[in-house]
């Protein structure tokens, strides 16, 4: 696990003016509705005034943003027209030409960086399923052999393949990959160097997600682009490009299989959300990063959520009111400390070490993260468990605690009890919003491992415990 470092200085909540008990009833509010977050952290006038990691998740791991990732990639762009290399007009098929299919249709041809940073290419829905489809080798023809019913600009949807094509377009004009580029301009001057990336296949950054951040590394994030791009006195992306990519550019609308939710119908900038108060950025299962120009704030969160709005409805109907009311010290301690708690109970139940069981996986439940099967082994190791699929992977648990393995590059974190003749088990993908519960029945000789929500990536687990990820995303 990388270390560490202070990235923003601390304060105690009402030394910044914030009041303690606003950030109390935004966890009261989380858990009352069952909403699960890995990890908050608030900052108003540039100091963290309160931060917690629900444990296994703690603050030096980096966590998956999903397309949270879109809005560093904007910054990408940013810096592309800002070197003179990319302009807002530059056609699609002009800088990357030999991505272009033949019989191109005409307003595929007029496409350009401001139609892919708006999400206005004339597309009805997101592209990027089909457009894999068509060419599974190169997503940018996909991309330009579909129809576009509509001209470019006119309507706003949720694409995207319109971020992997940015990204493509700042490696070509920059000579320079995403990650290689981003570490460079913004993340190691701000002191980040625990950034990680997926990938497709050809090794490229999927640039529409796929990044690993800390919490603070978030956070960080959304304190520059509050001071314009500015990180202490050192200019790191232009202010006409921070005001350019988070005013809103387009009108949204509702989203079919989308739930209502009041802050994705505020419109949409250069891949960043509007929200009732400031933007955002934000990425699938309530990974988020918003700013609030207005009271000098942001909130950074990692989660595992249906939808994000059950987490910004909660920042502004608790812990919005609470800016400029600050409250005691007492109220901070009492704060302090519960932050200081969070964590997700260890599965209840026996060590029973003298037991082992041996059971087949069903893989009939549509969120199986393992083939059907696969052979389960439970031995008891150590005052845990060494859990044993197939022939590909080993993964150890602890009774009463979570015990960290990497088998195949990434971290696993994972605790496991009896509970009469089953045995059940936590297994934490802990760089991503992901974990598998896995239940063997002892007597019946069978076992299911499901997923808390399948990852957008596949349903895999082995997969996802292999670092970088490398695949073709089948993302809906």
């Amino acid at each position: 696990m990388p270390t560490q470092r202070p990235l923003l200085p601390r304060s105690a909540p009402a030394a910044s003016g914030m009041s303690s008990r606003s950030v109390a009833a935004l966890l009261d509010r989380l858990d009352a509705r069952s909403v699960e977050c890995h990890s908050l952290m608030v900052v108003r006038h540039g100091h963290v005034v309160a931060e917690g990691w629900w444990a296994p998740y703690s603050a030096g791991r980096p966590h998956l943003l999903y397309s949270l990732t879109k809005s560093f990639t904007s910054v990408a762009v940013g810096l592309a027209i800002a070197d003179g290399l990319l302009s807002l007009d530059d056609r699609v098929v002009d800088v990357l030409p030999d991505h272009v299919p033949a019989g191109i249709s005409e307003r595929g041809r007029r496409l350009t960086v401001h139609h892919l940073l708006s999400m206005t290419t004339g597309h009805p829905a997101d592209s990027l399923a089909e457009a894999w489809r068509l060419e599974p080798g190169d997503l940018v023809k996909g991309f330009l052999r579909l129809p576009f019913p509509e001209p470019g600009g006119t309507r706003h949807a949720y694409d995207n393949s319109t971020t992997f094509i940015l990204a493509r377009m700042v490696e070509r004009v920059t000579g320079r990959g995403l990650p290689e580029l981003l570490d460079e301009r913004l993340f190691t001057p701000m002191g980040v160097d625990h950034a990680e990336w997926d990938r497709v296949a050809s090794g490229a950054a999927f640039g529409f997600h796929g990044l690993h951040l800390t919490t603070e590394a978030v956070a960080a994030f959304g304190e520059l682009l509050l001071r314009g791009g500015l990180w202490g006195d050192r200019r790191l992306v232009p202010r006409e490009w921070v005001e350019l990519a988070t005013r809103r550019h387009i009108d949204t609308q509702q989203v079919e299989g989308w739930s209502d939710n009041p802050d994705a119908l505020c419109g949409y900038g250069y891949q960043f959300w509007m929200s009732r108060h400031g933007y955002r950025g934000e990425g699938a299962l309530g990974q988020l990063c918003v700013v609030v120009p207005s009271h000098d704030l942001v909130i950074a969160v990692t989660a595992a959520v249906p939808q994000g709005e059950e987490i910004l409805g909660a920042i502004w109907e608790c812990l919005l009111p609470g800016v400029d009311q600050a409250g005691s010290s007492r109220d901070d301690e009492i704060l302090a400390e519960r932050l200081r708690r969070l964590s997700f109970a260890p599965v209840p139940g026996l060590a029973a070490p003298e037991r082992s069981v041996t059971a087949r996986l069903d893989a009939s439940a549509e969120d199986s993260a393992l083939p059907d099967g696969t052979t389960v082994i439970v031995d008891p190791v150590d005052g845990g468990w060494l859990l044993r699929f197939g022939s590909f992977l080993d993964v150890e648990a602890g009774h009463g605690e979570w015990r960290e393995t990497s088998p195949l590059g990434r971290p696993v974190v994972a605790a496991g009890a009896w509970q009469g003749d089953t045995f059940v088990a936590e297994l934490f993908v802990i760089t991503t919003p992901h974990r598998v519960r896995l239940v063997v029945d002892a007597a019946a000789g069978t076992a299911v491992a499901t997923w808390n929500a399948v990852p957008l990536t596949g349903p895999d687990l082995a997969l996802h415990l292999r670092s970088p990820l490398m695949t073709r995303p089948d993302v809906a």
